[in-house]
C-alpha cells in the first residue's frame, strides 16, 4: 500500500509537472492571461520588462538583455544601461500609406550579429518599443537555433493607455521598462552597439 501511495504520488508530481511545462511554454498566454496575438512567440518564453530587469540583476554574467529598436530609438528615446542594441528592422524614409508611418527594412545580418555577441544556449531577453518586434526576433532566433530568448511583453515604452477620459490616452504610459523606474540612459557606448549596413 506505502509502496503504491508513493507511486501515485510521484505520477501526480510528474503530471504536474508536465502541466507547469505546457503553461509555461503557451505561446498564446503568460501567467494565465492571452497574450496578443503580435505579441506572440513560437516558444512561449516571457517576461515582463520588471521580470527581465531583475533576472538581469540576479545573474548578470549569463542573463543577456538585447535591445532590438531601431538605432533611432535606441539613441534619442533612451534604452536600459545594459542592453546590446542589434536592430531587427531598419527605418527608411519611404512612406507607407497603408500603415501611414514610414516603412521598415529588415536587417538581413540580425541573426549573425547575434550569433556574433551570444551562444544558442545563452539566456537573451529581448525588447522592443511594446513587444511586437522582439516576438518576430525571437521567432528568428528559435528558428536560427537559439533555445532560451524571451520576449519582454511590454518593451522600452509599453503599451497605450485606452480610455478616452484620461490626459494619457493614446500614449505609452500603461507599462514597460521606462514606466516602470527601471534604469535607462541616453548615453552610448559603440561595444554596445552592433550594426551592419
Amino acid at each position: 500500500m506505502r509502496r503504491f501511495t508513493t507511486i501515485s504520488m510521484t505520477i501526480g508530481a510528474i503530471t504536474t509537472l508536465v502541466v507547469l511545462e505546457a503553461v509555461a511554454q503557451d505561446p498564446k498566454s503568460y501567467q494565465g492571461k492571452a497574450v496578443p496575438e503580435a505579441k506572440q512567440t513560437s516558444v512561449g518564453l516571457y517576461v515582463t520588462a520588471a521580470e527581465a530587469h531583475e533576472q538581469w540583476q540576479a545573474d548578470p554574467e549569463t542573463v543577456r538583455i538585447l535591445d532590438v529598436r531601431t538605432v533611432e530609438e535606441y539613441i534619442f528615446i533612451g534604452h536600459a544601461p545594459m542592453a546590446c542594441n542589434i536592430p531587427f528592422a531598419f527605418q527608411t524614409h519611404e512612406w507607407d500609406n497603408t500603415n501611414n508611418r514610414f516603412a521598415m527594412r529588415p536587417n538581413s545580418d540580425f541573426v549573425a550579429l547575434v550569433s556574433e555577441w551570444a551562444k544558442p544556449n545563452d539566456t537573451i531577453l529581448l525588447m522592443c518599443r511594446s513587444g511586437s518586434r522582439s516576438a518576430l526576433s525571437v521567432n528568428a532566433l528559435a528558428a536560427a537555433g537559439f533555445t532560451n530568448v524571451y520576449s519582454i511583453l511590454d518593451g522600452m515604452e509599453g503599451d497605450k493607455v485606452k480610455d478616452p477620459a484620461s490626459l494619457f490616452h493614446g500614449k505609452r504610459m500603461k507599462n514597460g521598462w521606462k514606466n516602470a523606474g527601471l534604469p535607462w540612459t541616453y548615453d552610448l557606448d559603440p561595444a554596445q552597439m552592433r550594426i551592419k549596413h
